[in-house]
């Protein structure tokens, strides 16, 4: 019993003893801070979701204070967080929001898979290990890892198998853009008018399109024959818009055979 306690009191004096001493050697090595560091931290929205590129607010912050960062990267925090930031650091900058679209219609319906899969149940694992699940090979997998990485619940899996986005939660970090194997969803302007292509599919064969995916593009160029403004060209094997010379009219939409062109309007 004696040991018992002996060993108790000792150990509290050790503690205690490093206890000083750690409070000792944190203030006498402590590096002092540059206080427009914690300033420019307040302003920002405290989510560290790394969509300005930098690990955290306190990255971000720091980064902005050395001179090595612009003050318009953080998404999250908008026009509020850009006018403080901009306030304290004396210069102006200009946020372009944007909202994630998901660019695949192959829900499990409409695209065919290659077999069960019994592989780690992530669209990550199911790249690295099998190349993806479906025939489509530029399809989304399904597994919802962009689900997971979305911090403010703009992002969920529906019954179908495809990640469904709230634009209005949707903050614009580009976590999920990041995240996503397959390269399948795209950060666009909030207030860009015009029709997006909501189809990744690049197989050069045109009769392999519609049998590995029943709502792909087909490849038919009619849209690019009929776009009165002419700016819809082929690039590797997809359609590709010029928004800059695209008025909306909606030619592409009324004339895909597919359906693959939606209008956003997401502002």
């Amino acid at each position: 019993m004696n040991i018992v306690f002996i060993t108790a009191i000792f150990a509290a004096v050790l503690a205690f003893v490093l206890g000083l001493a750690l409070g000792f050697f944190k203030k006498f090595f402590a590096v002092e801070q540059d206080p427009l560091i914690g300033q420019l931290r307040e302003a920002l929205p405290g989510a560290n979701c790394g969509g300005c590129g930098y690990p955290g607010c306190d990255g971000y912050a720091a980064a902005v204070a050395g001179g090595e960062a612009p003050i318009d990267r953080c998404t999250v925090g908008g026009k509020t967080s850009l006018d403080k930031l901009s306030a304290l650091m004396g210069v102006t900058g200009s946020l372009v929001p944007v909202v994630a679209v998901l660019t695949c219609r192959g829900t499990k319906d409409c695209a065919v898979i290659k077999g069960t899969y019994t592989g780690l149940q992530t669209c990550r694992g199911a790249k690295i290990s099998t190349g993806g699940t479906k025939l489509c090979a530029w399809g989304c997998l399904g597994f919802g890892d962009c689900t997971r990485v979305c911090q403010f619940g703009a992002l969920s899996l529906g019954k179908d198998g495809l990640p469904v986005i709230d634009s209005a939660k949707c903050t614009g970090c580009k976590a999920c853009v990041t995240e996503c194997p397959q390269n399948l969803i795209r950060a666009v302007n909030r207030d860009r008018r015009g029709p997006t292509m909501l189809c990744s599919n690049r197989n050069t064969i045109r009769a392999m399109v519609r049998r590995t995916c029943t709502v792909g593009c087909m490849k038919c160029e009619l849209c690019v024959r009929f776009c009165p403004q002419k700016c819809i060209s082929m690039d590797r094997f997809l359609p590709l818009i010029d928004y800059s010379r695209c008025t909306n009219c909606g030619t592409c939409i009324s004339k895909c055979p597919a359906k693959v062109y939606r209008s956003l309007e997401l502002a």
